[in-house]
């Protein structure tokens, strides 16, 4: 099972992302929306992938867990293991609720035609180049902003060390 071998590896990732879609406000909560609306919006979700990075909540969610109890009970750390993975398990049926919530933040910010016209091209050749491409070209364009603000930096550095220097000169 795909949920019990990922406890199993413990990884270490932090569950923000779930926060974040989760942080809707009570009164979006109350919207309601078509069922043609919410499946458009699934549409586009699974056509981008949208959904994938949250895949790993539950598993880091059930580490720290563990992780708690093994630190407050050594002796019982097989046990807490067994349980915390049970425990994980059974709460992975409640998954939908997360995908339903997402779902929900898709049709919030599009319409139901604009999401049909978005999966349209998602499902395309290019759209679905451009949803397995993302977040590659996403990771690269953030390595070169870092390596672009690291050269400005030091740039600066040394300008500023340099007029600094000239005007106590004078």
């Amino acid at each position: 099972m795909r949920l019990r071998n990922m406890l199993a590896r413990g990884p270490v990732f932090g569950a923000m992302l779930l926060a974040a879609v989760l942080g809707v406000t009570a009164a979006n909560a109350q919207d309601s929306f078509s069922e043609k609306h919410i499946d458009a919006a699934r549409q586009v979700v699974t056509a981008t992938k949208a959904l994938e990075p949250f895949d790993n909540i539950l598993p880091v969610l059930a580490e720290q867990t563990r992780t708690l109890f093994i630190q407050s009970d050594p002796s019982r750390t097989a046990e807490i293991s067994e349980v915390t993975t049970d425990v994980a398990i059974k709460l992975a049926a409640r998954r939908s609720e997360l995908n339903k919530l997402v779902y929900e933040v898709w049709a919030r910010r599009f319409s139901e035609e604009e999401l049909v016209q978005l999966a349209e091209f998602y499902t395309s050749p290019l759209g679905a180049k451009l949803a397995k491409e993302g977040p590659v070209i996403a990771a690269l364009s953030i390595g070169a902003a870092r390596q672009w603000q690291d050269k400005i930096s030091t740039e600066m550095v040394a300008l500023v060390r340099e007029e600094l220097d000239k005007r106590a000169a004078e």
